[in-house]
């Protein structure tokens, strides 16, 4: 029985022999997986950021590529997935911000430039590992559709990671040592263990650094599960800075957030979706979130820290 992931990274000439009955929005979204439609959205998106807002708008091409990706991976329900796709529409997919293109040949050394343009920070923290988190989108993006790796969107992508700001940029302890990025389970486990902890020090506070803490390592493990080792090496001094800064927790002067409210739903339930309206997107952490997070947990593989950090999810979620 073919997966949705299957479908979705299929051609979508697949599309007119999938046997599908169900709500038109459904169809309709199964249509949009095949076509990676907000993967390409996405990265005009990452591209076009630079000339505009670069970090909000950084983060919502993130967040389509993201989004699609949660849909594939954990395969969620037909109606969940056209409420997100419903919910791009709404919102982003029709403005400047994710324009075409003009068409044009790829280039063959996409990654190679972004990864390049990533290592040039030399291990600087910049604004809560953003740098890594927008290529490794980027690099994800143009793997799975090489046809949009134009020299134009390459070129913005490059310079959207270099737009990004040194932030915090202290030393970090000598025992914040996490797994090889290689190391797929072992680092994933880090990860999940460090935003856990990071969500207990931060109640009151907003839980940004350990919803960043996901994101930021998340990239680094996929970045070196795609075959992209070095260029997520070239970012651990900034993620180890990022623990460091994480480990200390809120400072005297920090400005408290309300907490969310308790809530027994996840962004893998088709109610939660249903239930988000339809400007409560933000920047896209709604997104990137849940995606970093379900895909650490199913590289961990480790059914008690599973139990423990789901306990607490409803705080970043």
């Amino acid at each position: 029985m073919i997966t949705r992931r299957q479908f979705a990274l299929s051609s979508s000439a697949l599309l007119a022999a999938f046997p599908f009955i169900g709500h038109p929005l459904a169809a309709a979204e199964l249509q949009s997986l095949a076509q990676k439609r907000l993967i390409r959205l996405g990265l005009n998106a990452l591209a076009r950021a630079p000339d505009m807002s670069y970090f909000a708008d950084g983060h919502r091409g993130a967040a389509m590529i993201s989004a699609h990706l949660m849909c594939v991976d954990n395969e969620l329900d037909d109606l969940a997935a056209a409420r997100i796709e419903e919910l791009f529409d709404l919102n982003w997919a029709a403005t400047k911000l994710c324009e075409p293109f003009p068409e044009a040949d790829p280039v063959d050394d996409a990654t190679r430039q972004i990864g390049l343009a990533l290592a040039e920070s030399k291990g600087v923290l910049r604004e809560v590992g953003h740098d890594a988190i927008f290529a490794m989108h980027a690099m994800k993006g143009f793997r799975m559709m090489p046809e949009t790796a134009t020299a134009e969107r390459v070129a913005g992508v490059c310079r959207l990671i270099r737009a990004i700001k040194p932030w915090r940029d202290i030393a970090p302890n000598e025992d914040v040592d996490p797994p090889p990025f290689i190391d797929s389970q072992a680092a994933s486990r880090f990860i999940l263990k460090e935003a856990s902890a990071a969500i207990d020090r931060f109640q009151g506070f907003g839980q940004g650094f350990a919803g960043h803490m996901l994101t930021f390592g998340q990239s680094l493990v996929e970045m070196a599960a795609i075959g992209d080792v070095e260029w997520a090496e070239s970012c651990r001094t900034a993620f180890r800075k990022y623990i460091t800064v994480t480990r200390q927790g809120p400072k005297p002067d920090d400005r408290k957030i309300k907490d969310h409210a308790v809530s027994s739903l996840r962004p893998n339930d088709t109610e939660y979706w249903k239930k988000r309206g339809n400007k409560t997107l933000g920047i896209g952490h709604v997104f990137k979130y849940p995606y970093a997070y379900y895909d650490l947990l199913s590289r961990a593989n480790d059914p008690e820290l599973e139990k423990e950090f789901d306990a607490k999810a409803w705080q970043i979620f």
